[in-house]
């Protein structure tokens, strides 16, 4: 069946295409080829994103990717640093680079990407969050709850402070959780959250995808990549900022040894074919969870008009191509 549809746009991506956002001094050539590639799976506007680190390193891969200035980059999702310290829902994060949250701290950041933080990811329990979390507001900056181990209280805090969405909820987490109260649960029973999912089959089961959805609610639904710069590749040896991971036969991101996920090598495209797959819903319920609900989250309009083909009975969506380019 041949579909239409705005193009997609995708709030969390560390890099695509053999290209690591977090390493400084990508070169303007890497960056034309790495939105090439994310054209080519229908992304025609995107959030690079940064991940914990110096604010030397921050300023050198931000100002990497504001050089480029392609209009398909939307501004910059800034993951960290300002996210718990403890092994688990720290994930692949550097652990000497984890600080508390503050806004003069911020400030530096944001002065080094020209302004163009547009979404930060922290942990509501780090000192100095709450305080963070209402200044970000106050400067139309959207606020992502992740990498966190807050107790339920903290999250409600943060909520009530101005935070608006769940970063990769599910993930980013202790491997073991009490069964309730738990920071997820109150996640997803908060209805000022929108959440965002990674639906590879390597994050999270199917079961639990469709449950999380279910709660959650199409409307309030996110799907993002959480691609790294073995997206688009062969089984390999990449990097995501200082660690070094490997793209296993199967598609699934780690660094070597360790038993937390590492971003991921997966295209929007097969994401949106999952999560049909996965939870029952229509293709027609599934692809504004990939285009019109991130552009409105952050008060943007998707950009572009795809066509693919989409096979109802083996669950696949193919691009075909991107009608109207970003301009």
């Amino acid at each position: 069946m041949r579909v239409d549809f705005p193009g997609f746009f995708d709030l969390q991506v560390n890099g695509f295409a053999g290209v690591d956002f977090n390493s400084p001094g990508c070169t303007p050539e890497q960056l034309k080829h790495t939105t090439d590639a994310l054209r080519s799976t229908g992304v025609t506007r995107f959030l690079p994103t940064l991940i914990t680190s110096s604010i030397e390193r921050f300023s050198l891969c931000a100002r990497s990717i504001l050089r480029f200035s392609d209009p398909a980059i939307a501004g910059i999702h800034m993951e960290g640093p300002y996210i718990s310290p403890d092994e688990g829902p720290r994930g692949a994060h550097s652990r000497k680079h984890v600080i508390g949250a503050s806004i003069e701290d911020f400030s530096r950041r944001q002065d080094a990407a020209e302004g163009r933080i547009s979404l930060v990811t922290l942990a509501p329990e780090v000192p100095g969050a709450l305080r963070l979390i209402e200044h970000l507001v106050k400067s139309d900056i959207r606020v992502a709850i992740g990498h966190s181990a807050a107790l339920p209280e903290q999250i409600r805090d943060a909520v009530s402070a101005g935070a608006t969405l769940s970063t990769h909820l599910g993930n980013g987490c202790a491997q073991v959780l009490r069964r309730h109260p738990n920071f997820i649960w109150q996640q997803l029973a908060e209805d000022e959250l929108y959440a965002s999912f990674i639906v590879d089959g390597h994050h999270l089961p199917p079961a639990t995808v469709k449950s999380m959805m279910r709660a959650k609610q199409p409307s309030r639904t996110i799907l993002v990549t959480d691609a790294t710069a073995a997206a688009g590749c062969p089984p390999g040896f990449y990097t995501i900022g200082d660690a070094r991971v490997e793209l296993d036969a199967v598609g699934r991101v780690a660094v070597p040894g360790a038993p937390n996920l590492a971003g991921s090598a997966l295209a929007i495209h097969d994401a949106i074919a999952n999560t049909v797959r996965f939870t029952g819903l229509s293709l027609s319920e599934v692809l504004p969870m990939a285009s019109t609900l991130p552009a409105r989250y952050l008060g943007a309009e998707p950009v572009g008009h795809i066509v693919a083909e989409w096979d109802e009975g083996k669950c696949t969506l193919v691009i075909d191509r991107v009608i109207a380019d970003v301009p």
